[in-house]
């Protein structure tokens, strides 16, 4: 991969000396999560989608869950400590973190918003998830992802 091909959370992993392997796809927009995992030879278990959600307080959450798993919202709101949380529309995901809808990633967003993992992630030695950028993506060991940024670990699936 050369040097124009790296992307915002590739050149974050590596600043944080993260280890990582960057993998490339082609994605149309009716590509789901779990076929790119089967395309790839992934185990779409350890493939995670990045979602953003705004709170009945107005502040915005982040949740990482396996793309073959759905976020569970009572769990999720729980998690954060709200009474509910809801899904931000698509066209406010580029200008609140920075990310297009199907490259969005927990790592490098405008800001660092609270963020909360799927528990399964520490099942596996490296998991998957977008490295910012649509046909881009990032494997990495989950628990190196504490050296680029705070977050928890929760039951926030379905």
């Amino acid at each position: 991969m050369n040097k124009s091909e790296k992307t915002n959370v590739m050149r974050v992993l590596e600043q944080k000396k993260i280890n990582y392997t960057s993998h490339t796809y082609t994605q149309d927009a009716s590509t789901s999560g779990d076929e790119i995992a089967r395309i790839l030879g992934e185990n779409p278990s350890q493939v995670f989608k990045t979602l953003v959600t705004r709170g009945k307080t107005g502040q915005y959450y982040v949740f990482v869950v396996p793309v073959e798993a759905e976020l569970d919202l009572k769990k999720a709101a729980k998690a954060v400590g709200e009474k509910s949380i809801e899904m931000i529309k698509q066209k406010e995901l580029l200008p609140l973190t920075g990310y297009v809808h199907g490259g969005c990633s927990p790592i490098g967003m405008k800001k660092q918003f609270k963020t909360v993992i799927h528990k399964t992630a520490m099942d596996f030695d490296t998991i998957f998830f977008s490295a910012g950028k649509v046909g881009y993506q990032v494997e990495v060991n989950p628990k190196d992802l504490e050296k680029a940024f705070l977050y928890t670990l929760e039951d926030i699936a379905l």
